[in-house]
């Protein structure tokens, strides 16, 4: 199982890397705790890093590509459909205890499968906050790894994405796809 942490605001370094993805270029990057940011589909490294100083303002990122590896490896065998279940270290600092509620509750929807915004309220018990809940979803900053894009409408409409519908609908036609087949 995934372990989250939940560190102070304050961690002591930030690492990031890049990587290929069928979605064009991904970043990742992480403090002392945990993964802390993934961006999928990015123009170029400085993308990143004004997205990395707008969210941790007073840290200078360093790039790393050896601390990385591992993660890099997990990502390319999801990719490909051979990987269900990430196993890393996760740093959730970013987020209100409520987002983090959240974000918590979405590593729980199991792979290949789908839950609604009203589920996702309710399993963090506050029914009548689907919307609170949505905007939470929403404002996750470590995406696939926090499977966000397995939330969808309660009609069965995918709803939002930050990174666009286009991704989300790929990433739920690759899970499934391959979903019994891992």
């Amino acid at each position: 199982m995934r372990k989250l942490s939940v560190p102070s605001r304050s961690p002591v370094s930030l690492h990031y890397t890049f990587f290929p993805t069928p979605l064009g270029m991904g970043g990742l990057a992480a403090t002392n705790k945990g993964i802390c940011r993934v961006r999928l589909r990015l123009t170029g490294e400085a993308e990143f890093l004004d997205d990395l100083a707008a969210n941790y303002p007073g840290l200078v990122p360093l790039k790393r590509t050896t601390e990385f590896r591992d993660l890099v490896r997990q990502f390319d065998r999801y990719f490909r459909g051979k990987l269900d279940r990430f196993q890393c270290r996760l740093d959730l600092g970013a987020g209100t205890p409520f987002q983090q509620g959240i974000w918590r509750r979405l590593g729980t929807i199991p792979y290949g499968q789908t839950r609604s915004y009203r589920w996702l309220a309710q399993a963090v018990g506050r029914p009548s906050a689907y919307r609170a809940a949505g905007n939470a979803n929403g404002r996750n900053p470590i995406p696939i790894l926090i499977p966000c894009h397995r939330v969808i409408r309660d009609n069965g409409e995918l709803g939002g994405y930050t990174g666009g519908l286009d991704i989300k609908r790929f990433l739920l036609d690759l899970e499934h796809k391959t979903h019994g087949i891992i």
